[in-house]
C-alpha cells in the first residue's frame, strides 16, 4: 500500500504540476488554449502508464491496483467544479489548462466522459496486453492517441483547408476538423510502428502498416468532438489483437 500511494503521489505531481504550468502560460502569454489542452491530454493517458511500467517491474503491482489508480485520476477531477475553483488561484490556473473557449460551458463534462471513457478502454486493455506477453505493444494506440491527435488539432488550425464538421456529445453544435488534421494522426500511426517494429515479426509490421493507420485516422475523424480518445484507443488495441492473433 505503501508503494501504491507514492506511485499515486507521484504521477498527480507530474500531472497538476504541468497542468498549473501550462495553465499559467495560458492565462500570462496568452498560449491558445487549443494547444495546451492537447499537452494536459497527452500527459494525462500516457503518465499512469509510464509510472505503472517503472513501478510494476519492482513490485509486482496487479490488475486491481492499476485500475483504483486510474479510478482516482478520474475522482480527483472533482476539484474543477465551480463552487471549488472559484475559490482557488491554484486550481483556476490548472482549469484554464483545458479550457477551451468554445467547449464552454460543457468542458468538464466533455473533459471528464472522454477520461472516463478512455480509461473503461484503455485499463481492460492494457492490463490484458500485460498478460499474453504483449506489454509493449500497449503503448502504441496511446501514443498514437496522445501524438497523432495532439496534433491533429494546432496543425488543423495553422494549415487546415480541407475542413469537416463533427457533432458533439449532449449539444446540437457541431464542430470544426480538417483533414490535414487528421492526416497527423495517420502519420503518427506510420511512425510509432515503425519506433516498434522489432515488437512484430515482419508479416505482422506490413499488415500493421496497411490497417492500423487508416483505422485510428478513420475512429478519430468520425468520432464526436473532444471523444475521439476511447475510439482511437478501441480501434487501436483491437487491430493490435487480430494482428498478433492472425498472422
Amino acid at each position: 500500500m505503501t508503494a501504491f500511494i507514492i506511485k499515486q503521489s507521484i504521477m498527480f505531481v507530474i500531472l497538476y504540476g504541468i497542468q498549473f504550468l501550462i495553465g499559467t502560460i495560458v492565462l500570462k502569454y496568452q498560449l491558445r488554449v487549443n494547444y495546451a489542452r492537447k499537452i494536459v491530454h497527452f500527459m494525462s493517458f500516457i503518465t499512469p502508464l509510464a509510472i505503472e511500467m517503472i513501478v510494476s517491474s519492482s513490485t509486482g503491482y496487479t490488475g486491481p491496483i492499476f485500475i483504483v489508480g486510474m479510478l482516482m485520476n478520474c475522482v480527483i477531477m472533482l476539484i474543477y467544479i465551480k463552487p471549488i475553483r472559484e475559490k482557488s488561484v491554484l486550481v483556476q490556473r490548472m482549469f484554464a489548462s483545458f479550457d477551451r473557449p468554445e467547449d464552454r460551458p460543457h468542458t468538464l463534462l466533455w473533459m471528464n466522459t472522454q477520461l472516463i471513457a478512455g480509461y473503461v478502454v484503455l485499463a481492460p486493455c492494457f492490463l490484458y496486453f500485460q498478460s499474453i506477453g504483449y506489454g509493449t505493444l500497449a503503448f502504441i494506440p496511446v501514443i498514437i492517441n496522445g501524438l497523432g491527435d495532439g496534433l491533429a488539432e494546432p496543425i488543423g488550425i495553422r494549415f487546415g483547408k480541407h475542413k469537416y464538421r463533427v457533432h458533439a456529445l449532449f449539444s446540437k453544435k457541431k464542430f470544426t476538423r480538417s483533414i490535414e488534421g487528421s492526416l497527423c494522426v495517420f502519420l503518427s500511426a506510420v511512425l510509432i510502428l515503425l519506433v516498434f517494429a522489432s515488437s512484430f515479426t515482419v508479416p505482422q509490421l506490413v499488415v500493421a502498416l496497411l490497417i492500423l493507420p487508416i483505422a485510428v485516422t478513420l475512429a478519430e475523424a468520425f468520432s464526436p468532438h473532444t471523444i475521439d480518445t476511447p475510439f482511437i484507443l478501441i480501434v487501436g488495441f483491437a487491430c493490435l489483437y487480430m494482428i498478433i492473433s492472425f498472422v
